[in-house]
């Protein structure tokens, strides 16, 4: 039966005959409805006909950023029409399906229709599409949009899409959507009390995903000062699944029922939090303190919620192509998200929301969080636009460009991975990558691993790559790997779910199907790897992404039996496994470790992650970022580790390994093969010529040996490198060749051609004119000091046209002044120098000049002091004399100071001796 009354009452009833007549005239339209207006529930129902009043039926699907907010708005609109989920409205979500042959709107997430279009672009049977949450600008959600609006254009000019959310850009949507009406629909809003709760002494910033615990016993104490102060139920946002677990511990005592909602939530807990609180009419109500994540901001309606408390942070992705690592990391609330948090506490009745920051800090907040194509790792997304048909992504609608370097990160990865063609077109494996529902790279370990330890094992380490294990579970990726395959708690029944539709996505590709999602089981895209929104990862446990050195393409040619990475730890083989077929790659026995197994299958995810040791818990990734183990990790003192999760806290020099495989230097030069380089290397290094033969495999030595007799072009080449690092002061330069080198600067400036130009980026880049044959024969830094620098200038000078006869003339290296005695000029500055005596020009009128150029005549006092400085010496006589002989001339009686200097006789002598 239809709870008409209810409908009735949804304030966004009365925006939709707008709505409706906006898709009739347009086939788009950007609907805006505050949270709690019904638009997640009543708009899909009118659009498909569900309700009674006359419309015709037709097939809608509602697309939520989140599992959670679609099972839970499939459940809402199932109620509201007095059914089962399953019947007429159903949903999809990545490992759940709730659908009937009579089911008309299906609630799924943007993963799950981002791979039904890449299955079937037309979306045969569908007549609309609905994008929830538009404002929340997931990459999935941008791309699902961008191809929508291709098959509309194309394909369907008939299907009708809706942009829907909460709080948008409406104008964005609009023009991106063909200038589609903006449809606003007012909500019931009921005012909300502003406390602010800044903690009482100074708390750290968050870094990273580190969130200091100070902050979190603050948020603690507001939730109990919210208890005691106000009426209702409590929302508490934080930014991770850790965060809630350690303010729930501290809430045990409250009286009230603490409940977590996240991502990772059982669906009994979720049902909970949205029924609202248990309690009979003869016994009190007892009170809920629901502490959540993001993903109560808008996707969900908590009931009974009176109050907020912010703790105003929030997770976004950010990475670092640099070191080949992506991460979610903490930051501060938005504006917009801060706003979508205090409406939660007015939803049914006035309430107040708790900020724990101070009223200054939120003036300083930045407006919107940032849309996630502009910070996250795109290989996926890259993979999505490949295999979409357009590998530059120029060519879809999105609202933000995704950014040049991340996006050829992107493909770089692809292209090594064999995901894509020379011309970034996705390759057959490339679409059958897609088609799995992982992260490329994932995607790559699974099929490529599957021939090496078998589809069951490739398929179980792969799940737990894909979401990373409870940090109870520890970073070794085997102990954890038999910990969920022993384990009852909900993230082993995720990870055993997630395993069967690997299992039989990759037994299908084996059998030539191509992998077949099993009902129920549709995948969603890019899983694993890359950060996903906190309400899916919940934990907030963050994956390195597809940046740094590409992966490469398939496993290299290996020995004949699998590394034993840890022997003596892996449990038994699977009862009826048999050792595979060799394949091209060489092949490894099914019968391996564990331990083995997944050492192979994470290096073949993360191949420029492996790690060598340089100490006890310290190592090297091949990609050359460092990485360090915790002090009690199991992974202390092993040789080689196949890195899968790791993060790098804010300032420090090496990342954290949160989960690796331990794995030897055979399964390390087979994964990652594509980075092993070997050869002679010469080079300069710490000062000097360093010659030895290598073997690196990336940023890892794995064996030097001294080269006795380098070649000498690769010697040239290395001094060379030392004089563009250390400069030509490598050379011999005396105080006459510096000399020689300021005057032919001097006259490069002032006369041009054919003067050479001998600063230092001329000279290094035409050493063969100036530097042979000396640099030829040099073998060593010490050669390089020998060459004498003067003589090789010498060689630049114009000697086919006959001007280097006129060195001296245009720029001579002493003037001879009018008392005889022959002063050395300075080039080194702007202008030409002369420093000399007073007493050496008396008589001179004119500024000498070299090259037509007065020099800058520093007139010095009998003890060789400056007294004065001037270009035009004739002024100076007539105006400055005075006043420097005013003030010397009783300082140095012995020695001539004439009234009238330019009419008196130049001398070196004291009066005495003249």
């Amino acid at each position: 039966m239809i709870r008409d009354d209810i409908l009735a009452g949804l304030p966004v009833r009365t925006a939709v005959p707008a709505l409706e007549r906006a898709l009739e005239a347009h086939g788009c339209a950007v609907l805006c409805a505050p949270p709690g207006t019904g638009k997640t529930t009543l708009v899909p129902l009118v659009l498909a006909g569900l309700l009674g009043d006359g419309r015709p039926v037709r097939r809608v699907v509602v697309a939520e950023p989140r599992r959670i907010a679609a099972r839970a708005a499939a459940r809402r609109m199932a109620w509201l029409l007095g059914e089962r989920v399953g019947e007429r409205v159903g949903f999809t979500v990545r490992g759940e399906r709730a659908v009937g042959r009579a089911t008309v709107v299906e609630v799924v997430t943007t993963g799950v229709l981002l791979q039904r279009l890449q299955r079937d672009q037309e979306l045969a049977g569908v007549d609309a599409v609905i994008l929830d949450e538009c404002h929340e600008r997931h990459l999935d959600a941008d791309t699902v949009a961008a191809f929508l609006l291709d098959v509309r254009a194309a394909l369907r000019p008939e299907l009708r899409l809706v942009a829907a959310s909460a709080t948008t850009d409406a104008e964005g949507w609009a023009r991106l959507l063909g200038d589609a009406p903006v449809v606003e629909a007012r909500g019931v809003s009921y005012p909300v009390e502003v406390v602010w709760a800044p903690p009482g002494a100074p708390v750290r910033p968050p870094h990273g995903m580190r969130v200091d615990p100070a902050l979190l016993a603050h948020v603690a104490s507001v939730v109990r000062r919210a208890l005691a102060e106000r009426a209702g139920d409590v929302l508490c946002f934080l930014p991770g699944v850790g965060e809630i677990g350690r303010v729930a511990g501290q809430l045990t005592d409250t009286g009230a029922e603490v409940l977590q909602v996240h991502g990772r939530a059982p669906a009994a807990v979720q049902d909970a939090v949205l029924a609202g609180s248990s309690g009979s009419a003869s016994s009190a109500v007892r009170r809920r303190v629901v502490l959540a994540t993001a993903v109560a901001e808008s996707s969900l309606t908590v009931p009974g919620v009176r109050i907020v408390v912010d703790a105003g942070l929030a997770r976004e992705p950010r990475t670092d192509h640099a070191r080949g690592l992506s991460a979610l990391t903490t930051v501060r609330v938005s504006q917009a998200g801060a706003r979508q948090r205090a409406g939660r506490a007015g939803r049914e009745a006035p309430g107040t929301v708790y900020r724990c920051w101070s009223e200054a800090e939120d003036s300083r907040l930045v407006r919107f969080p940032s849309p996630e194509i502009k910070v996250a790792d795109l290989t996926a997304f890259a993979l999505q636009a490949a295999c979409w048909g357009d590998p530059s992504a120029q060519g879809l609608a999105l609202l933000d460009p995704p950014p040049a370097g991340a996006l050829a990160a992107g493909r770089s990865v692809l292209t090594a991975i064999g995901a894509v063609d020379g011309s970034g077109r996705a390759t057959d494996r490339g679409t059958r990558m897609a088609r799995l529902g992982l992260h490329p790279r994932l995607s790559r370990a699974l099929l490529d691993g599957a021939t090496e330890v078998g589809a069951r094992r490739a398929a179980e380490v792969v799940a737990l790559l894909s979401e990373e294990p409870p940090r109870e579970y520890g970073d070794d990726l085997a102990a954890a790997w038999r910990t969920a395959r022993r384990g009852g708690d909900g993230y082993a029944t995720r990870w055993r779910q997630e395993v069967r539709r690997l299992t039989a996505a990759v037994e299908g590709e084996g059998s030539g199907r191509g992998p077949k999602p099993e009902p129920g089981r549709e995948a969603e895209p890019g899983a694993g790897p890359g950060p996903q929104t906190e309400a899916e990862w919940g934990s907030g446990a963050e994956h390195p992404s597809a940046t740094g050195p590409p992966a490469d393409a398939r496993p290299a040619a290996r020995t004949d039996s699998m590394p034993q990475a840890a022997a003596g730890h892996g449990t038994a083989p699977e009862p009826g496994a048999r050792p595979s077929a060799r394949g091209s790659a060489g092949s490894l026995s099914w019968a391996a470790s564990d331990d083995a197994a997944a050492g192979l299958v994470a290096a073949l995810a993360f191949p420029e992650r492996v790690a060598r040791a340089r100490g006890e818990t310290a190592f090297l990734m091949v990609s050359g970022t460092g990485a360090e183990v915790g002090e009690g990790s199991g992974l202390r003192g092993a040789g080689w580790l196949a890195v899968a999760v790791a993060d790098r806290p804010a300032h420090a020099a090496s990342a954290r390994v949160r989960l690796a495989a331990v794995i030897d230097e055979d399964t390390a030069r087979a994964a990652a093969g594509r980075l092993r380089v070997a050869g002679e290397e010469v080079r300069w290094e710490d000062g000097d010529v360093v010659a030895r033969r290598v073997e690196r495999l990336g940023a890892v030595d794995l064996s030097v040996q001294p080269l006795k007799r380098p070649a000498p072009r690769l010697v040239r080449t290395a001094l060379l490198e030392g004089l563009e690092r250390e400069g030509l002061g490598l050379l011999r330069w005396t105080r006459d060749t510096r000399a020689l080198r300021d005057r032919l600067a001097f006259l490069h400036r002032e006369a041009g051609a054919p003067w050479p130009d001998v600063s230092d980026a001329a000279l290094l880049s035409r050493t063969d004119d100036w530097l042979e044959p000396e640099l030829s024969r040099a073998a060593r830094r010490a050669d390089l000091e020998r060459i004498d620098a003067g003589q090789a200038l010498r060689r630049l000078l114009p000697w086919a046209s006959g001007e280097a006869a006129r060195l001296d003339e245009l720029a001579p290296e002493r003037i001879e002044v009018p008392s005889g005695s022959r002063v050395r000029v300075e080039y080194g500055g702007p202008q030409p120098v002369l420093a000399v005596k007073l007493q050496e020009l008396f008589g001179l009128s004119e500024t000498p000049r070299v090259a037509g150029v007065p020099v800058l005549v520093h007139l010095l006092s009998p003890a060789g002091r400056p007294a004065a400085v001037t270009a035009d010496l004739a002024s100076f006589w007539r105006d400055g004399y005075r006043a420097v002989r005013a003030e010397l001339r009783g300082r140095y009686p012995r020695h001539p100071w004439p009234e009238d200097p330019s009419a008196a006789v130049a001398t070196r002598r004291t009066n005495n001796r003249r």
